[in-house]
């Protein structure tokens, strides 16, 4: 794979899926091995989900080393917020290709993540996701990734102390 003109849904699907099980299977180092150099991680606010992080206060706006410094916190058994660790299963779907330009592939796709987590009642977070991928000749790299979640409030879901 090097132009992203000629990917395909299926092996964008298939990456997704790969992605979705790392996560959540608590696999974060290998994860981290889908990031591009420049990645970045964006979950904007739900009143303003085309908000850019530079003007607007976002849940995350993590470059490439926060997400380093994010996956070692996450992972240290001193992390109380996922001592023990929350049980995820998410669930991917209407994935589509929105654009190709170069090596870049802009792509949606909708999610429901549920979290189980001991003494707490179910969280169920659903939203869609933005990405840019880099396409390069062992697949995909992902340079952007953008969370936007469809609720109204995220009080009553708790923290988002996994990569949602």
């Amino acid at each position: 794979m090097t132009k992203a003109s000629h990917i395909t849904r299926a092996q964008v699907e298939d990456f997704l899926f790969m992605e979705a099980d790392l996560l959540d299977n608590w696999e974060l180092n290998e994860w981290e091995k889908l990031l591009a150099d420049d990645a970045c991680y964006y979950i904007p606010p739900n009143d303003k989900l085309d908000g850019s992080h530079k003007d607007t206060l976002f849940i995350i706006a993590d470059d490439r080393e926060r997400l380093h410094q994010r996956i070692i916190r996450v992972l240290d058994p001193n992390c109380h917020a996922e001592h023990p660790k929350s049980r995820l299963s998410r669930v991917i779907s209407n994935v589509r290709i929105l654009s190709t330009e170069g090596d870049l592939v802009h792509i949606s796709a909708n999610f429901i993540c549920h979290r189980y987590r001991r003494y707490e009642r179910l969280g169920e977070y659903v939203g869609k996701m933005l990405y840019t991928l880099r396409v390069t000749g062992d697949g995909f790299l992902i340079k952007e990734r953008r969370v936007l979640l469809k609720s109204h409030e995220l009080g009553s879901l708790g923290s988002v102390s996994f990569i949602l």
